[in-house]
């Protein structure tokens, strides 16, 4: 049976995941095991990543580097063997080259960029907590079928910031345009909660199982 490998490194919404990602596979009519790991060898052999993340930037990268071979593994296996990548909410943000969140931590690297503290100005409270309209700027396949007007669920202070234009696949706007999702060959990542966000939600972790990366 293939497998999905969802990351449990101290810092993500696990169960909430795991429980989304079999109705999404269902929905998909493929029948997958979520296998809840931090070991390397499961990594290793896993068909495709999901790297949640909930809280601090700072402490979910530290969180993920105490976890012996960890990185290590996750590097080997997207950036080295191109397996299907899925990063959600502080798992988005990871990938940046570094956040911003009470100093400067360094990132994955794997999708360029800075993550800073949102800025929406006016009457509007940080964090940012709601249903916001998704706006597609380039075609994927991951975000295909969402229907007329998507929206999805977000919870965030901080966001993508910089990164390449090309990898920029969805925004949202709460009094600034936010980066929503961002993309690079077998990487797809969103700063909103997929798991939270009902059917678009499923649709797009729908998406993701069935997704073949060129």
């Amino acid at each position: 049976m293939k497998t999905i490998a969802l990351i449990d490194y101290g810092s993500g919404n696990l169960h909430s995941a795991a429980r989304a990602l079999r109705v999404a596979a269902n929905n998909a009519k493929k029948t997958r095991e979520i296998r809840i790991t931090a070991d390397p060898s499961a990594i290793a052999f896993a068909d495709r990543i999901v790297l949640p993340g909930v809280g601090h930037f700072a402490d979910c990268a530290q969180n993920l580097r105490a976890h012996d071979g960890l990185v290590k593994a996750l590097h080997e296996a997207v950036m080295t063997r191109g397996v299907p990548f899925f990063g959600i909410c502080v798992g988005q943000q990871l990938l940046a080259t570094r956040g911003l969140e009470d100093g400067e931590t360094p990132g994955l690297d794997w999708i360029p960029g800075d993550i800073d503290r949102i800025t929406p100005g006016g009457s509007l409270a940080v964090p940012h907590m709601g249903w916001n309209a998704l706006e597609l700027t380039q075609t994927h396949p991951i975000l295909s079928g969402l229907g007329d007007d998507p929206h999805v669920y977000f919870t965030h202070s901080y966001a993508y910031r910089n990164p390449a234009q090309t990898d920029i696949v969805a925004t949202t706007h709460y009094g600034e345009p936010i980066i929503a999702a961002v993309a690079r060959d077998n990487i797809f990542a969103t700063q909103f909660h997929p798991e939270k966000s009902q059917r678009v939600g499923l649709q797009i972790l729908s998406n993701f199982v069935l997704w073949e990366p060129k």
